[in-house]
């Protein structure tokens, strides 16, 4: 399998704090889930392949490759969205609260594809019906603080998708869904990474998500990764870490 992103080295540290040591992957256009507790460094990790780290935080690596993309030395506004696309956990948080959803995917499609204002228009209106939103031109009007939950995620899927990215980042994408929206959110993610044939990175605590949804899983702990397996080997797991998450489970008869 011929290498999408390549990363050796990868750290990150906010003062004196090392929030990311030494990370090394490698991944194709595969599913790769990252799991590990609050803290553990997850979504700093996606954040700086995308470089796109807070204010006072720092990032070396000895490798950072995307598809024969150096990153340390790329300009990321050629690659984010465009080529690597990522999606956050609440999208309250992550829609501009003065557009209407349907301008916002809009301006994404002419940023990153050059479409002209209507053609931008019909291709969002398209996307939004992609990802099973009923009534694609009324929601197109409404503004984030007006959709659901589900409904947002949903709308943020869409735009990310709107490029047509290599890579896609999908960081606690069902965290603040109720389970039966969630687990709509995920298949769609699914019908839509194997149409598109993209990598992903999913970035959950969710070990069963994980297991059932990915190819390969990177366990982290205090910014580092412990332990590399096959998700369906998950269960199976034999770092000590790995054991005392899935022990930490939520089970109906526990």
């Amino acid at each position: 399998m011929t290498d999408l992103l390549a990363i050796e080295g990868l750290s990150v540290t906010i003062g004196d704090r090392a929030v990311v040591r030494g990370v090394g992957f490698t991944m194709g256009r595969e599913r790769i889930g990252i799991v590990g507790e609050s803290g553990a460094g997850k979504s700093m990790l996606g954040r700086a392949i995308m470089r796109l780290l807070p204010p006072g935080a720092a990032m070396s690596a000895g490798r950072l490759d995307f598809d024969g993309i150096d990153l340390l030395a790329a300009d990321m506004r050629r690659v984010r969205g465009r080529r690597i696309a990522l999606i956050l956990q609440d999208p309250r948080f992550s829609l501009n609260p003065a557009m209407p959803v349907g301008a916002q995917i809009a301006e994404t499609l002419r940023t990153h594809r050059r479409l002209d204002a209507r053609s931008a228009r019909a291709e969002a209106l398209r996307l939004i019906d992609s990802v099973r939103i009923r009534d694609a031109e009324m929601i197109s009007r409404r503004y984030p603080h007006q959709l659901s939950g589900g409904m947002g995620q949903r709308i943020m899927i869409a735009m990310m998708l709107a490029p047509d990215p290599d890579l896609l980042i999908a960081d606690e994408p069902t965290s603040a869904l109720d389970a039966s929206v969630a687990g709509g959110v995920l298949a769609l993610l699914d019908a839509e990474v194997t149409r598109r044939g993209m990598g992903i990175i999913l970035i959950s605590h969710d070990l069963d998500l994980v297991a059932a949804f990915c190819d390969q899983v990177l366990v982290m702990k205090d910014g580092a990764i412990v332990e590399r397996l096959a998700a369906r080997d998950l269960a199976n797991a034999r770092h000590p870490y790995t054991r005392q998450l899935l022990a930490a489970r939520l089970t109906l008869d526990a």
